[in-house]
């Protein structure tokens, strides 16, 4: 027996025609009354008895029909019971973030996204190492780099770019180099990169790419972009 079918039992019984309960469900009048037929084979007696006028439940029909109608208040609950879940945002989330990234992109934004909805919280931690998302219980994970872990779900955000600068000291004491071959002989602070463990850091040009093994000051190393 389909709880589907009892359920238009029920609204034929509630509306007094197969026409109307066609109507409510975008059915045909041929589908209802296959359904009701079909709902009447399967339990083995009449439910209805149906006339030119009007509609006539029989005894078996009206031994049915609270059940049927506990069904059909059953269905409504649950779908009201989950209703707005896919609109209103409510919950925890927790999150890790780059230092940089969390205190000059994201906190504004999460901030905003907060606003918008009232029943969320968020807890960023911000945090440069690479954590773990199962065991420190993470909900969302921001990194630069490459995804190692095929069980994990990743989905691009947007491309660093990485400049080369020097304070106005260093440059009056070590002069300025003009091309990436020059930082050879000078002292660079790299970026620890954690997944890879390189110490170079590389240009992008016209003529191809160039690694430059500069002596830094750190360990470490630059992030391509």
């Amino acid at each position: 027996m389909r709880a589907d079918d009892l359920i238009l039992f029920y609204q034929v019984v509630e509306t007094g025609a197969f026409s109307r309960v066609a109507e409510q469900n975008n059915l045909t009048n041929s589908v209802v009354s296959k359904r009701i037929a079909r709902l009447e084979e399967e339990l083995g007696v009449q439910l209805l008895y149906r006339t030119t006028r009007k509609l006539t439940l029989t005894e078996a029909g009206k031994a049915l029909v609270h059940g049927a109608k506990n069904v059909k208040q059953a269905t409504q609950e649950a779908m009201e019971s989950v209703s707005g879940y896919g609109e209103n945002i409510s919950g925890h989330i927790k999150m890790s973030v780059p230092t940089i990234s969390g205190d000059l992109i994201l906190a504004d934004a999460v901030a905003e996204f907060c606003n918008m909805h009232p029943g969320l919280s968020v807890d960023m931690s911000l945090d440069n190492r690479f954590v773990d998302l199962f065991d420190g219980g993470y909900d969302l994970v921001i990194r630069t780099g490459y995804l190692e872990d095929s069980s994990l779900i990743a989905r691009h955000i947007l491309d660093s770019q990485w400049v080369v600068c020097a304070s106005p000291s260093y440059i009056a004491k070590n002069s300025k180099p003009l091309k990436p071959e020059d930082l050879t002989k000078h002292n660079c602070l790299q970026y620890a990169y954690q997944t890879t463990g390189a110490s170079e850091w590389e240009f992008k040009g016209a003529k191809g790419n160039y690694i430059s093994k500069s002596q830094g000051l750190s360990p470490p190393t630059m992030q391509r972009h």
